[in-house]
Order: structure tokens, then C-alpha cells, then sequence
């Protein structure tokens, strides 16, 4: 049996958001700091500047994958697996690692207990893949953790001039399947702009997408029909994703 006050609030934290298994608890404001540093401390907590760490309730219902070097607690009886299935694999994975920026191990856990991550100032974001049709594209380096029902990859822009020209890189990492996803975000949830394409499009001036549905179709494009138009507009190129999907926009690059 366990007992624990992490999901009891308290002066320091409390739980503020739930999706499945996982929670999200939130320091709002750091009780242990020094003299020298409170006025800091507490205008950032003011600025929703702050620690937060990922809580996973684990019942032996399937495992987790965890981006490397991100478990702080293992509360139960959990244990950890590579998620490398031999030789091949593991270059296959080391190649991706070094066009992504993600680690080429991720560890898997499984088993009965509550699995505490290591707490972050980056903002977490909890999404469900049922709700971008089973598939997303993320920036290098949002990952955190997901369900091992999620099968994740190497995706490549299709095109070298259009990955080149819209700054969002040439490969990205996919999330594919069922189950949830944790990120970390450059931004919270609630200045993110979500749009949902419908056989439709959107311009974007600046790499500020941070994840999109893999069925979209990405390219570079002049903001009117001719370059000198272009120029004169201030604009230049943008960023143009077309066809049926999600995407989750930060509001500064």
C-alpha cells in the first residue's frame, strides 16, 4: 500500500490537470528558497514561472516510455526496460536521435505504483492522439513521456527546400496510434492557438508551429503571386500547411 501527500494540496503545490494516468502537479511557490534570491523567486511564481513535475498512476494497465533521464520516483513496485528490441534497432533509433535531437534510448516502466518525473520550468502539455486522428508531429525536444501504445519515428519533411526556407527542420519526431502523449511546451496551454484544418489551410509567418497533424501537407510559399509583392509587404515567405488536420501554434517563435 502507499500513502503520499502528492496529491494533497499544500502552501507549495497542488494538482492542476488530469488526463488518464497522468497528472500534473504545480509548485506555485518555492518555499524552500534563500533570502537572497525571494524577491526572484516570487515575482516569477507571479509570472507563472514555476516548477512543475509529471505524475504517473500506474495499475499495471500497460507501460510507459519516458523521454532519458526524466524518472525521479519509482513509488511501488515498478521496474524499467530499454526500449531497444536488438542490434538493428538500437542504430536505427541512434540515427533518429541525431537528426531529432531526442535521446536514443527511452526507458519503459511498467508495473504497479506512481512513477515521478523530474520537475521542469518548461510548461506540460497532456494531448490525446484520438483527437488529432492518431497522429502528430512535434518539435525537437517537446518530448516527455506517452503510453507504449504510441509508436513513435522519424519523420522527414518532404521536401529539402521547404524544411530549409521554413526553419522548422528537416526531420521531426511522429507520434503515432493510441494513447496520450506528454510535452513539454515553449509555451502554456493558454496562449497556444489551436486550429483545425478541414480540407483547408493556414499561413503562418515564422516557424511557430510546435505540433501538427501528420496528414497535412507543409511547404514555403511567397505571401502574394510575385517576390517584388512579397518584399514590398513586409512578409516575404511563410510557412503554409494545407489539408485535413491539427496544429498547435505558439504565439512568438
Amino acid at each position: 500500500m502507499i500513502k503520499t501527500n502528492l496529491f494533497q494540496p499544500t502552501d507549495a503545490h497542488k494538482i492542476v490537470s488530469k488526463l488518464g494516468r497522468y497528472s500534473l502537479l504545480e509548485y506555485e511557490k518555492d518555499l524552500s528558497v534563500n533570502p537572497q534570491a525571494a524577491i526572484t523567486s516570487y515575482f516569477a511564481s507571479q509570472m507563472n514561472v514555476r516548477k512543475r513535475q509529471v505524475i504517473v498512476e500506474m495499475n499495471n494497465d500497460g507501460g510507459v516510455v519516458l523521454q532519458s533521464g526524466a524518472m525521479q520516483l519509482m513509488i511501488g513496485k515498478i521496474h524499467a526496460a530499454t526500449n531497444v528490441k536488438g542490434a538493428v534497432d538500437f542504430v536505427k533509433k541512434f540515427a533518429g536521435s541525431k537528426v531529432t535531437g531526442e535521446s536514443a534510448i527511452k526507458p519503459r516502466y511498467e508495473g504497479n505504483g506512481l512513477l515521478v518525473l523530474e520537475p521542469t520550468y518548461k510548461y506540460i502539455l497532456f494531448e490525446d492522439l484520438a483527437k488529432w486522428n492518431k497522429n502528430m508531429v512535434i518539435e525537437d525536444g517537446m518530448f516527455l513521456a506517452c503510453d507504449d501504445s504510441v509508436n513513435m519515428k522519424v519523420t522527414a519533411r518532404a521536401t529539402l527546400s521547404s524544411a530549409i526556407l521554413g526553419k522548422e527542420g528537416l526531420f521531426n519526431t511522429s507520434l503515432t496510434g493510441d494513447g496520450i502523449v506528454v510535452l513539454e511546451s515553449p509555451a502554456p496551454a493558454e496562449e497556444l492557438i489551436v486550429v483545425d484544418l478541414d480540407k483547408d489551410e493556414i499561413r503562418i509567418d515564422g516557424n511557430m508551429a510546435i505540433a501538427w497533424s501528420n496528414s497535412l501537407e507543409f511547404t514555403v510559399e511567397k505571401t502574394t503571386n510575385t517576390l517584388i509583392g512579397s518584399s514590398v509587404s513586409g512578409e516575404g515567405l511563410v510557412n503554409v500547411y494545407r489539408g485535413t488536420g491539427r496544429i498547435l501554434i505558439a504565439p512568438v517563435a
